[in-house]
């Protein structure tokens, strides 16, 4: 008898640029948080707690030199995560289409959702505080498994139901955008500050 793990999903995490930068990085979030009142404005509307500049700004790598650095290296690790996901890119290219600023207080989170409309997704964490909201994935198969048992405790990672990423400062996780994900409540009194980012798939 023989067993083979079929369909994996793959989730990439890695040390993305210096301390310098994402101290540089850290001034800049914190800019934004305090200038950037259609940000604010949209976080009030929506109950979000904390910053956020996903509804304000689009255009952050041409605003700041230390967005515009973020992207290079951002953009050289999602090409070879693309390349663990054996994509056929012929006549295409990856483009960042997305990138957004997050702080989190205490008891902020984020639900679970997707990322309509793009191929890569991920998040580069500026600022962990101990206790800060893990990143939580779900098995996308979640839904059709009907009548399936539980799992026994000790299950391996690669098999569980959930998976909860602890993130830490200067690193970030690339996944595919169809992988459903949620940030889990920051339990730190100290607000939890990241860069989230799509890749959409661009015809050449």
């Amino acid at each position: 008898m023989s067993l083979r793990s079929l369909f994996p999903t793959l989730v990439k995490e890695t040390e993305i640029g210096s301390v310098g930068l994402r101290d540089a990085l850290e001034s800049v979030c914190w800019l934004l948080e305090e200038e950037d009142q259609a940000g604010n404005d949209w976080c009030d509307a929506q109950g979000y707690d904390g910053y956020t500049s996903y509804a304000s700004l689009d255009d952050l790598p041409d605003r700041f030199p230390e967005f515009s650095a973020l992207k290079e290296l951002l953009d050289k690790e999602a090409a070879t995560f693309a390349k663990a996901l054996h994509w056929d890119l012929a006549g295409f290219r990856l483009e960042l289409d997305a990138i957004w600023v997050n702080i989190l207080g205490e008891g902020g989170s984020h639900s679970n959702h997707i990322h309509p409309g793009s191929v890569i997704s991920g998040t580069y964490y500026v600022d962990v505080p101990d206790g800060a909201g893990s990143l939580k994935l779900e098995d996308p198969r979640l839904s059709r498994m009907m009548a399936a048992p539980q799992l026994l405790d000790d299950a391996p990672e690669d098999m569980r139901r959930f998976v909860y990423l602890e993130p830490k400062e200067g690193h970030a996780f690339f996944w595919e955008s169809w992988l459903r994900h949620e940030v889990m409540p920051n339990r730190s009194e100290d607000p939890r500050v990241s860069i989230s980012f799509n890749y959409a798939l661009i015809r050449d």
